[in-house]
Protein backbone atom coordinates (compact mmCIF):
# COMPACT_ATOMS: atom_id res chain seq x y z
CA UNK A 1 0.00 0.00 0.00
CA UNK A 2 2.95 2.47 1.00
CA UNK A 3 4.55 2.04 -2.47
CA UNK A 4 1.34 2.86 -4.32
CA UNK A 5 0.77 6.09 -2.38
CA UNK A 6 4.75 6.99 -3.18
CA UNK A 7 4.22 6.12 -6.60
CA UNK A 8 0.95 8.52 -7.10
CA UNK A 9 3.20 11.20 -5.30
CA UNK A 10 6.05 10.48 -7.83
CA UNK A 11 3.76 10.81 -10.70
CA UNK A 12 2.01 13.71 -9.43
CA UNK A 13 5.26 15.53 -9.18
CA UNK A 14 6.07 14.33 -12.53
CA UNK A 15 3.45 15.51 -14.23
CA UNK A 16 3.19 18.77 -12.02
CA UNK A 17 6.95 19.56 -13.00
CA UNK A 18 6.07 18.87 -16.99
CA UNK A 19 3.01 20.87 -16.65
CA UNK A 20 4.08 23.91 -15.10
CA UNK A 21 7.53 23.83 -17.31
CA UNK A 22 5.31 23.90 -20.29
CA UNK A 23 2.61 26.67 -18.67
CA UNK A 24 5.48 29.04 -17.92
CA UNK A 25 6.68 28.67 -21.16
CA UNK A 26 3.69 29.58 -23.01
CA UNK A 27 2.43 31.77 -20.68
CA UNK A 28 6.24 33.39 -20.94
CA UNK A 29 6.09 33.70 -24.98
CA UNK A 30 2.38 34.39 -25.91
CA UNK A 31 0.91 36.47 -23.12
CA UNK A 32 4.44 37.66 -21.35
CA UNK A 33 2.80 41.51 -21.36
CA UNK A 34 0.26 40.56 -18.89
CA UNK A 35 0.86 41.05 -15.27
CA UNK A 36 -1.43 38.25 -13.20
CA UNK A 37 -2.00 38.44 -9.98
CA UNK A 38 -2.80 35.01 -9.17
CA UNK A 39 1.19 33.78 -9.64
CA UNK A 40 1.11 30.35 -11.94
CA UNK A 41 3.23 28.80 -8.86
CA UNK A 42 0.33 29.68 -6.16
CA UNK A 43 -2.21 27.60 -8.90
CA UNK A 44 -0.32 24.02 -9.20
CA UNK A 45 0.35 24.45 -5.83
CA UNK A 46 -3.59 24.98 -4.96
CA UNK A 47 -4.10 21.91 -7.20
CA UNK A 48 -1.13 19.73 -6.00
CA UNK A 49 -2.17 19.94 -2.56
CA UNK A 50 -5.61 18.95 -3.16
CA UNK A 51 -4.73 16.23 -4.92
CA UNK A 52 -2.75 14.67 -2.61
CA UNK A 53 -5.54 15.69 0.23
CA UNK A 54 -8.05 14.07 -1.66
CA UNK A 55 -5.79 10.59 -3.15
CA UNK A 56 -4.70 10.49 0.94
CA UNK A 57 -7.99 10.37 2.45
CA UNK A 58 -8.70 8.32 -0.28
CA UNK A 59 -6.03 5.89 0.34
CA UNK A 60 -6.20 6.36 4.27
CA UNK A 61 -10.05 5.18 4.45
CA UNK A 62 -9.53 2.48 2.06
CA UNK A 63 -6.63 1.01 4.21
CA UNK A 64 -8.54 1.13 6.92
CA UNK A 65 -11.36 -0.95 5.63
CA UNK A 66 -13.79 1.98 4.40
CA UNK A 67 -16.07 0.79 1.86
CA UNK A 68 -17.68 4.51 1.18
CA UNK A 69 -14.36 5.50 -0.94
CA UNK A 70 -16.58 6.56 -4.09
CA UNK A 71 -19.23 8.32 -2.13
CA UNK A 72 -15.45 10.04 -0.02
CA UNK A 73 -14.43 11.24 -3.99
CA UNK A 74 -17.33 12.86 -4.98
CA UNK A 75 -17.78 14.98 -2.14
CA UNK A 76 -14.04 16.29 -1.85
CA UNK A 77 -14.31 17.00 -5.38
CA UNK A 78 -17.64 19.16 -4.52
CA UNK A 79 -15.00 20.56 -1.57
CA UNK A 80 -12.62 20.99 -4.12
CA UNK A 81 -15.05 23.06 -6.55
CA UNK A 82 -15.71 25.41 -3.47
CA UNK A 83 -12.23 25.84 -2.39
CA UNK A 84 -11.30 26.60 -6.25
CA UNK A 85 -14.19 29.28 -6.02
CA UNK A 86 -12.70 30.87 -3.11
CA UNK A 87 -9.50 30.66 -4.55
CA UNK A 88 -10.74 32.86 -7.24
CA UNK A 89 -12.69 35.17 -5.39
CA UNK A 90 -9.94 37.79 -5.61
CA UNK A 91 -10.69 37.65 -9.52
CA UNK A 92 -14.33 38.10 -9.24
CA UNK A 93 -14.41 40.79 -7.39
CA UNK A 94 -12.46 42.78 -10.05
CA UNK A 95 -8.88 42.70 -8.15
CA UNK A 96 -7.48 41.23 -11.93
CA UNK A 97 -7.42 43.80 -15.28
CA UNK A 98 -7.10 40.09 -17.30
CA UNK A 99 -9.62 37.93 -15.27
CA UNK A 100 -10.55 35.79 -18.24
CA UNK A 101 -7.02 35.11 -18.73
CA UNK A 102 -6.58 34.01 -14.88
CA UNK A 103 -9.22 31.95 -14.84
CA UNK A 104 -8.25 30.11 -18.31
CA UNK A 105 -4.90 29.59 -16.34
CA UNK A 106 -6.52 28.38 -12.99
CA UNK A 107 -8.94 25.91 -14.80
CA UNK A 108 -7.52 24.27 -17.52
CA UNK A 109 -4.35 22.92 -14.78
CA UNK A 110 -7.71 22.15 -12.44
CA UNK A 111 -9.00 19.81 -14.96
CA UNK A 112 -5.36 18.04 -15.99
CA UNK A 113 -5.08 17.11 -12.52
CA UNK A 114 -8.90 16.51 -12.02
CA UNK A 115 -8.00 13.57 -14.66
CA UNK A 116 -4.72 12.39 -12.96
CA UNK A 117 -6.62 11.86 -10.23
CA UNK A 118 -9.39 9.86 -11.50
CA UNK A 119 -6.91 7.93 -13.60
CA UNK A 120 -4.91 7.09 -10.51
CA UNK A 121 -7.73 6.64 -7.92
CA UNK A 122 -9.40 4.33 -10.94
CA UNK A 123 -5.97 2.34 -11.07
CA UNK A 124 -6.48 2.16 -7.26
CA UNK A 125 -9.53 0.82 -7.14
CA UNK A 126 -8.54 -2.22 -9.67
CA UNK A 127 -5.67 -2.90 -7.27
CA UNK A 128 -7.89 -3.19 -4.42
Amino acid sequence: MKKELNSFIFQLLALSAILTGVHYYIFHIFFSEINLFLPLWSIYLFNIVLVIAVFGIIFYKTSKGGQSSYTIFLVSTLIKMALAIVFLLPLFVGKSENSVTEVINFFIPYFIFLAFEIYSLNKFFKNQ
